[in-house]
């Protein structure tokens, strides 16, 4: 399988009812998902709630999960932003060991021209010291990476990947059709993997996977091979939930799964809040229905 191929999983940060950063639910969750199967961990991305952590925290953070790992999966870390000479700067002082990959979500509220992403890109790609996974995703920075913009990046040799989340399948599909062949297209919908994976991407980077790692897996490993029709049977078993954790925000509907799962209590910082009682309500049903409730 190829570098970042398979089940990514995009980790949440279990926190205290304090609002620190909960290091015992951090490793319960990383040996809940090894075991599961996942194939490398996703350190601070969106759903680490990366704004709302100082530097410091997130530094510790990485640190820590670097050392419960012990090398078992590769680790990606999150860093992007709307501010192209700081994360260079910040890039290039960074300490980089036991890192694997950067994760860098396309600059956002700046509203930049496709020229100004492909340039933005260029000087992270030239700061990292580790390959680089473009990160489209047009809901959260109000900007979509065109697929013409994500070809010409393809040709860079530090740019390895995109995590693509714009649910434009046509968009997605011109990706594939188009790029070279060791560019891989990542796909940054749970609910979407199943049919990219039938076009051609690669794997995951996920939400759901922190909770429900092992059917995930097998889902994601079984498309891949071509085991299409078993493949489809965990798709189904986990689409309506996978619609409820996304129903009033991430991370929240998955911090609640993990609750119910014993990982981690579902403490948000602001300005996110946690699930309302029905969401909760619905997602616990959810879960029970398919016997998801225990570890």
């Amino acid at each position: 399988m190829s570098k970042f191929g398979g089940l990514g999983v995009a980790m949440v940060t279990p926190f205290n009812e304090k609002g620190q950063i909960d290091f015992a639910g951090v490793e319960r969750l990383v040996e809940h998902m090894i075991d599961g199967g996942v194939d490398y961990l996703v350190v601070q991305g969106t759903t680490g709630e990366s704004p709302s952590l100082g530097i410091e925290e997130k530094r510790s953070l990485l640190d820590f999960i670097i050392e419960i790992t012990k090398k078992r999966v590769p680790i990606v870390y999150g860093l992007g932003g709307n501010n192209t000479r700081v994360i260079c700067d910040m890039m290039r002082s960074m300490d980089w060991t036991g890192v694997s990959g950067v994760l860098s979500v396309c600059p956002f509220y700046n509203k930049p021209s496709q020229a100004g992403m492909i340039e933005h890109y260029k000087q992270v790609a030239n700061a990292s010291p580790v390959p680089v996974i473009l990160y489209n995703v047009p809901g959260r920075t109000g900007v979509n990476l065109s697929a013409a913009s994500t070809l010409e990046l393809a040709k860079i040799d530090n740019i390895v990947a995109i995590k693509e989340a714009s649910g434009d399948l046509n968009q997605i599909g011109e990706i594939l059709l188009k790029k070279p062949a060791d560019f891989q297209v990542i796909s940054g919908d749970d609910a979407l993997t199943l049919p990219l994976i039938a076009m051609g991407v690669e794997g995951v980077i996920s939400v759901v996977g922190n909770a429900f790692p092992k059917i995930f897996s097998q889902m994601v490993n079984q498309a891949l091979f071509g085991q299409v029709n078993e493949a489809r049977v965990y798709h189904y078993q986990l689409l309506e939930l996978m619609n409820l954790l996304f129903v009033e925000g991430s991370p929240a509907g998955i911090k609640e799964a993990l609750k119910y799962r014993g990982i981690c209590e579902n403490y948000l910082r602001l300005p996110l809040l946690p699930v309302s009682a029905s969401t909760s309500e619905a997602i616990y049903r959810q879960m029970a229905e398919h016997d998801l409730v225990e570890v």
